[in-house]
């Protein structure tokens, strides 16, 4: 009976020992469970947030495509100071008559100038590059003409002379060139050519900084020997 009794006991301290074991592993189990349950979710998060941030820094790169016109470039601009846009060569035959009792003098001169059609960038407004919505404005200085003292001097040559002159009648001389010059080379065409050249050396300038849509205009034209105004030119791509 003692045997009997003594298994008995044996038996149900075994019972005690391992029922505490599967309790000790059936929760680890949970545990481990929950711990891969928690890694995945963050590494799915981590996933999903960094695919949101590469998404939303293209959609960034798409909407910002266009280059902003900064203070420094708008004043290296400015500073490039006269930007011819057109030459033209003439050359006048000038001639002045003097009489006399037995004779008269005669003096004839050929002048040879070229006159050079640009703007000045010294002269630009405020403000002259400015955005409307989409579009990129330019407002230029007018079209004038860059230097007056066009004549080449050192080229001019008596073409006829008799009779002594005086300083004064060259000079006389001298101004009836330059009038005629202007008068044959300051004409619509020629500034509206010189208008062309700027803009679409402007044009061109601004689509290489990024802006698609471009428009250049100019300043009210100054009054060169009575020209008249062209209308603004705004170049196609």
């Amino acid at each position: 009976m003692n045997k009997v009794h003594n298994m008995n006991e044996i038996e149900q301290t075994k019972k005690e020992y391992q029922a505490p074991k599967t309790n000790i592993l059936g929760t680890i189990g949970r545990w481990l469970l929950i711990i891969c349950t928690a890694i995945v979710l963050i590494i799915a998060a981590i996933f999903y947030f960094s695919y949101r941030a590469i998404t939303n820094a293209s959609a960034d790169i798409d909407v910002n495509s266009s280059i902003d016109v900064t203070p420094t470039q708008i004043e290296s601009m400015k500073q490039i100071g006269e930007w011819e846009f057109l030459s033209i060569s003439d050359e006048e035959m000038i001639d002045t008559l003097r009489r006399g009792f037995f004779s008269d003098d005669e003096l004839i001169r050929i002048y040879y100038g070229t006159l050079r059609l640009g703007i000045n960038m010294h002269k630009t407004k405020p403000h002259f590059i400015k955005m409307e919505k989409d579009t990129l404005i330019v407002t230029l200085p007018p079209i004038e003409l860059l230097d007056e003292n066009f004549i080449d001097e050192a080229r001019t040559k008596a073409f006829y002379e008799s009779g002594s002159w005086d300083d004064q009648t060259r000079e006389d001389m001298y101004q009836r060139a330059v009038a005629k010059m202007k008068e044959r080379c300051l004409t619509s065409a020629n500034i509206t050519s010189a208008q062309q050249n700027a803009s679409r050396q402007f044009y061109q300038l601004m689509r290489s900084m990024g802006h698609e849509n471009v428009k250049i205009t100019f300043d009210e034209l100054n009054d060169l020997n009575d020209t008249k105004d062209p209308k603004d030119l705004n170049p196609t791509p």
